[in-house]
């Protein structure tokens, strides 16, 4: 790895009589790792299904490390969301921010969305989550995750954190910000992110962060927890930032989560900061400093909101349903119906991507389920379903969009499940199942 001088010299410096291991580590292959679903699957349950070859991440309960020759990206699983392919020290900002019943979360540099994922897997129905990303291409990405894990309680945005700020000024308990870096954490993974050093260093990031992190801070409650986060060793982007924050508002705290597999932070006072070295852990390189903002308030929220909407198809296909959805109501916007959590968030001249649950589209008088509601039904909560093997030859065709064969009662929907894991939908036609599988949620 053709590493430049002037950042091994930084990292000389930094790392000192460590330096040595540092550089043996970079020469080893990166580790593969991934996050279960634990709202759809405990870690047990898996563990008892999983074809691969597991072992635990530390710092992350339901996080392990997976053998170099397998690929559970192409498995049946992966596409039924119970789990999310993640580097393991990735996993670590998300598994230290604390979630309680009832925190308004923000996600605030969100995309490709796996801290949202990680997140959303710790939330129940008390609970929202604001996916934030200012790239709404890369928010996209985020988007489709957040459906595969069958997230329901969030709304997907993409707008700038600035304008952000203003709206929602002490709104949110609970923010991650895991900010844009110079990325040099990453190298040993990703070398293409080495010439982006050399061409802009850690110096251009610097404004940016402190940019990002004062709004964020401005939108966090009192009492209220903030995790910033980095995937690199620079102190200007990781310590100094926290310095920055703590001059800026004397009430925050940094709160002590260390673990016996992460380092203090490297400047006096900054000993609480948590620094992750791929020399000492299984995994790459990682900053995270967890906040707390003054004392914790009490103040109230508004009343929820009273909507919802009828449609004689749409109230049809409903009875076929069971999941419990009594902490929301049912909107029709254009042609989509949607089911919105109960939790109040002015969403006016903010860009949305997707709020709450798609429920589906209305095409002339007939109702179509979405691809996001049957990954948010368990199989247990529809009336019709077809529970494949993972040995069965349908499961294959049906990942691929193709129509299946079915010898089951005539039924107009059927939920299609890889053991008890909902795929899709399909629609019953002479002993058939046309496929409902959304294209972008297809094997290619």
């Amino acid at each position: 790895m053709n590493l430049p001088e002037n950042y091994l010299s930084e990292m000389k410096d930094l790392l000192q009589n460590e330096y040595d291991d540092y550089l043996k580590a970079m020469q080893e292959p990166p580790l593969s790792s991934l996050r279960i679903n634990t709202s759809k699957i405990s870690v047990e349950e898996f563990l008892k299904i999983s074809p691969f070859t597991l072992s635990p991440v530390p710092w992350c309960s339901n996080g392990f490390y997976y053998g170099e020759n397998e690929r559970p990206g192409t498995h049946p699983y992966y596409y039924a969301g119970l789990y999310y392919i993640q580097e393991a020290s990735a996993m670590a900002p998300a598994s230290l921010l604390p979630v309680e019943k009832g925190d308004i979360i923000l996600d605030a540099c969100a995309a490709p969305g796996g801290k949202s994922t990680a997140i959303a897997a710790k939330m129940d129905e008390t609970n929202l989550l604001i996916s934030n990303d200012i790239s709404s291409s890369r928010q996209n990405a985020t988007l489709k995750n957040m459906e595969r894990f069958g997230v329901t309680n969030a709304y997907i945005i993409s707008d700038d954190l600035k304008k952000m700020a203003k709206k929602y000024r002490n709104y949110f308990d609970r923010i991650l910000v895991d900010a844009p870096c110079s990325g040099e954490g990453m190298f040993r993974k990703d070398p293409s992110l080495i010439q982006s050093w050399i061409e802009k260093g850690s110096e251009a990031y610097v404004s940016v962060q402190r940019e990002i992190a004062l709004s964020c801070l401005s939108m966090l409650k009192e009492g209220g927890t903030m995790v910033y986060s980095t995937c690199t060793f620079s102190i200007k982007e990781d310590e100094e930032i926290i310095q920055y924050l703590m001059e800026k508002d004397p009430s925050l705290q940094l709160t002590d989560m260390h673990q016996e597999w992460f380092d203090q932070g490297k400047l006096t006072g900054m000993e609480n900061c948590m620094r992750l070295f791929p020399h000492k852990i299984q995994g790459e390189g990682h900053f995270v400093a967890v906040l707390q903002k003054g004392l914790k308030s009490n103040a109230d929220t508004s009343p929820p909101r009273n909507k919802s909407f009828h449609h004689p198809d749409f109230d049809a296909f409903m009875h076929h349903v069971s999941k419990p959805l009594d902490h929301g109501y049912f909107n029709c916007i254009q042609d989509k119906i949607y089911w919105l959590p109960d939790i109040p968030f002015d969403a006016s001249n903010i860009r949305v991507l997707r709020s709450g649950l798609c429920m589906g589209t209305l095409k002339k008088d007939r109702f179509e389920p979405s691809q996001h509601l049957a990954f948010a039904l368990k199989d247990t909560e529809f009336d019709n379903v077809l529970h494949l093997d993972i040995e069965d030859i349908r499961v294959e065709k049906y990942l691929r969009g193709e129509t299946i064969s079915y010898e089951g009662n005539e039924k107009e929907w059927i939920l299609v499940c890889i053991d008890r894991y909902p795929l899709g939908f399909g629609k019953i036609q002479n002993h058939t199942i046309k496929n409902k599988l959304e294209k972008g949620f297809r094997k290619l």
